[in-house]
């Protein structure tokens, strides 16, 4: 693998990633071991996993999928005692699985709304208590949740999932007030419009990318790197003082508002 300056101090660190084998989760587990450290990836679709271990392990990397529904307690349990079977600790655990399935909230079947729930903040959940344990009786781990800016302002037309990363936002502060006495940080980056395979297929309607670009700061859609890279500040020793934070990660979407509203002569955006 790529050598660094170890600035960040991950070197020989076992991380977690859930959701590790695409879009985010894979660019926070390549960016992991660039930087060193021991890599579980965990994700329930295990062609593309183990593709993506395979890359890895030819890059240099150090690395263990499993096949792994977050939302099932059993696959969590077993993902766990795998990872500490292996490594005999865990220093990083990064939640990111998510799932979304459209739909109204008139319309929504509560089956569709009950498994949203299950994956993007039970499953969150559960990989949170399992993982916590060894950090626990070293006195000393940090937990990444990767939210989304959803969780701020309401997605219409997504069913569950907004308020499944609201749900992930409250319980990843919650996480940092009754673990953060035994040494353990609970952090959330809220992801604005990441380029994503899921995302793809939007991005080949002609001025599609050019409108999204348009309504952020920074003129352009975000990349899964951008949001890796934060997550492994957070991860990292580096970030020792962070505890209970929610990073917005979006290009400055969310301070575009009032650029939005027409005043000629003024706004850049219109």
């Amino acid at each position: 693998m790529h050598e660094t300056q170890d600035w960040l101090q991950l070197a020989g660190k076992v991380c977690v990633v859930t959701g590790a084998a695409s879009g985010i989760g894979a660019s926070i587990c390549q960016l992991l071991c660039q930087e060193g450290a021991h890599v579980a990836l965990l994700d329930r679709d295990g062609e593309s996993l183990n593709k993506m271990a395979e890359t890895l392990l030819k890059q240099g990397g150090d690395v263990l999928p499993i096949v792994c529904d977050i939302g099932n307690p059993d696959d969590v349990t077993s993902a766990a005692q795998k990872v500490l079977s292996h490594w005999k600790h865990c220093d990083v655990l990064v939640n990111n699985a998510g799932l979304l399935i459209a739909g109204s909230l008139s319309e929504v079947s509560l089956q569709d709304w009950q498994q949203v729930l299950n994956v993007n903040l039970t499953g969150y959940l559960l990989c949170s208590r399992a993982f916590v344990e060894p950090m626990k009786l070293s006195g000393q781990g940090s937990i990444v949740n990767i939210a989304s800016i959803s969780g701020l302002f309401p997605q219409s037309g997504s069913g569950a999932y907004s308020a499944s990363k609201a749900g992930v936002l409250q319980m990843s502060r919650q996480m940092a007030v009754e673990w953060g006495p035994l040494g353990i940080r609970s952090n959330a980056v809220c992801p604005g419009m990441i380029r994503t395979s899921l995302s793809a297929k939007f991005y080949e309607v002609p001025g599609f990318e050019a409108k999204r670009a348009a309504v952020t700061a920074s003129r352009r859609v975000g990349e899964p790197s951008d949001i890796a890279n934060v997550a492994l500040f957070l991860a990292s020793q580096r970030s020792s003082y962070v505890n209970g934070a929610e990073l917005v990660v979006d290009g400055g979407m969310q301070c575009m508002l009032m650029d939005m509203v027409p005043r000629p002569g003024f706004n850049q955006s219109n």
